[in-house]
């Protein structure tokens, strides 16, 4: 009887592997209804040929990868909403180390990596010695000639049931049982070669630029000062999704009644988000250099290319640029090709109060301080802010105060220590997206107030979310930001042909237009040439 039990369990340790899901939607114990072909070829080539040195551990590896690999794509659909790829999505492991850094402590996430290694250790020492159970088996002469016949059929069923679905052939229904685990590995090789080739073709995509060595750009807003400012996670949810609509859409009219009895008029659209979930800085290297930057390789080969962004062009205007960047904690070298005379990173804006978690200091502040620490300059300003109230985990959540008492930020200082911990507040989904709902209703109540207090200097505003929440809050696959741009009703006249909907409610209807396309029309509305965008798709 344990004879028999110990393989049995060791099969059923395997069977978990290729069992096992890569997205959300797929987990369930559903999941384990399907018979994955791979399992009798994977435990008959043990019985065959596993007592070969090295064969056991070479193969016990390839399972952990493949765990690994399945629980990485689950990790990326949840927060970004695509699978994870091992070329363009490395960076991102250490950026996941920060966040979890500044919003748990050092002490939680120490704890959690190494018990992270304990559990990889373990997984494969239990799939090793799963595999030696089988590999230990000693069959007779004819049991072997057996076993090999049973693997080659099993192994011809298994391609037989791959090649159907991915094309290679057609039968009319597939075959019973599935190799999804196998296809997944294949797709994933192919993904990476994809990407390679994609890198290449955007190389040179990144090298034209209809733009490059013109003159006279942005002549037509007349030296106005340009503001953009980017929301956190700001998307077409706020719109469509009834958790978080009926209070975001009560602001912005609220918002739009404020500005519009101060003279601004009014401009709203879509874009599409070149990512979900987090990232934020695809977002603004596809609006600012007009690039399709889908994922961190593209986005360093953009950064390599120097191509003009559009505060280069700005530059060559006579703007003076700025960003303003309260998450930025340390050097940003990627800065030098995005063309900023001047960054005003964490320590640069001053704050003095206690952190909000991640959150280095609440927007308010940000908005409250940045033009006090600009040094005195002839030149019209075009200025980026990326604010970060409304970044996940949402918790603390700051109360909007009277500006005139921002002071140092020391007065948020209680709103800090507010709770609930972020590991408490993520057990409940809940109450997740209801933290969402209310971060992102603060930043949208900070932006509105302090574009209102800009008025008497008549500036061109540009307001955008730089993408949609994770999936699991955000309800929808949905990549789309609102955007709305503000300013003098004769600035905004030139941008009527963009079919956006007047006020700050972009209808439901306004055609969509992806976020690299920005730039390009952006410089053709304001200046004195007319062009078509070249944009790569």
């Amino acid at each position: 009887m344990k004879q028999a039990l110990i393989p049995a369990l060791g099969a059923a340790v395997v069977f978990v592997v290729f069992a096992l899901p890569n997205h959300p939607d797929a987990m369930g114990w559903g999941a384990f209804t399907r018979w994955p072909l791979e399992l009798p070829v994977l435990l008959l080539f043990m019985v065959l040929l596993g007592r070969r040195a090295g064969v056991t551990h070479l193969v016990a590896s390839v399972l952990v990868i493949l765990t690994v690999l399945k629980l990485a794509d689950y990790v990326m659909f949840m927060a970004y909403n695509r699978p994870f790829n091992p070329i363009v999505d490395g960076s991102l492991i250490n950026a996941g180390f920060e966040f979890a850094r500044d919003s748990l402590g050092v002490t939680w996430v120490g704890v959690a990596l190494v018990f992270a290694a304990f559990l990889l250790v373990l997984w494969f020492l239990v799939l090793l010695r799963s595999l030696v159970s089988w590999a230990e088996l000693s069959p007779s002469g004819k049991t072997t000639q057996a076993a090999g016949v049973a693997a080659l059929g099993c192994f011809v069923w298994a391609v037989a049931d791959a090649g159907h679905h991915m094309n290679f052939w057609k039968f009319q229904a597939s075959p019973p049982g599935t190799t999804w685990t196998t296809r997944l590995a294949i797709d994933r090789v192919d993904q990476m070669q994809r990407t390679s080739a994609d890198l290449v073709q955007f190389r040179q995509a990144a090298l034209s630029d209809i733009y490059a060595n013109r003159s006279g750009l942005l002549n037509q807003l007349d030296e106005r000062n340009v503001i953009l400012i980017w929301i956190e996670s700001y998307g077409r949810a706020s719109f469509d999704n009834p958790l978080y609509a009926p209070t975001h859409l009560a602001t912005l009219r609220t918002a739009q009644n404020d500005l519009s009895d101060l003279g601004f008029a009014m401009k709203s659209g879509w874009l599409t988000s070149p990512t979900a979930g987090g990232q934020s800085w695809l977002a603004h290297g596809a609006l600012g250099a007009g690039l399709w930057t889908t994922d961190n390789g593209r986005y360093q080969a953009m950064i390599d290319s120097g191509k003009k962004w559009l505060f280069h062009i700005a530059q060559d205007a006579g703007y003076r640029t700025t960003a303003i960047m309260p998450a930025i904690t340390r050097d940003w070298p990627e800065s030098d090709a995005m063309g900023f005379d001047l960054i005003l990173n964490q320590d640069a804006l001053g704050y003095e109060g206690e952190p909000f978690r991640w959150v280095t200091m609440p927007d308010q502040f940000t908005l409250a301080t940045y033009r006090d620490l600009l040094p005195p300059d002839p030149r019209p300003d075009f200025i980026q802010i990326a604010l970060i109230s409304s970044h996940a985990p949402w918790t603390p959540i700051p109360d909007l105060i009277r500006w005139e008492d921002v002071g140092s930020g020391t007065v948020f200082n209680e709103m800090a220590a507010r709770g609930p911990e972020p590991e408490v507040l993520w057990k409940d989904k809940d109450a997740v997206r209801d933290a969402y709902r209310r971060s992102v209703d603060y930043v949208l109540n900070a932006v509105f107030s302090h574009v209102a207090q800009l008025a008497d200097d008549a500036p061109l505003i540009v307001v955008a979310g730089d993408h949609q929440a994770a999936g699991f809050v955000s309800g929808s696959g949905n990549m789309d930001v609102a955007v709305h741009m503000i300013g003098p009703h004769h600035v905004l006249d030139r941008i009527e042909h963009w079919g956006w909907t007047d006020g700050l409610v972009p209808g439901a209807d306004v055609p969509v237009r992806r976020m690299d396309s920005f730039r390009d029309d952006f410089i053709s509305a304001f200046s004195g040439v007319t062009s078509t965008a070249m944009v790569a798709k």
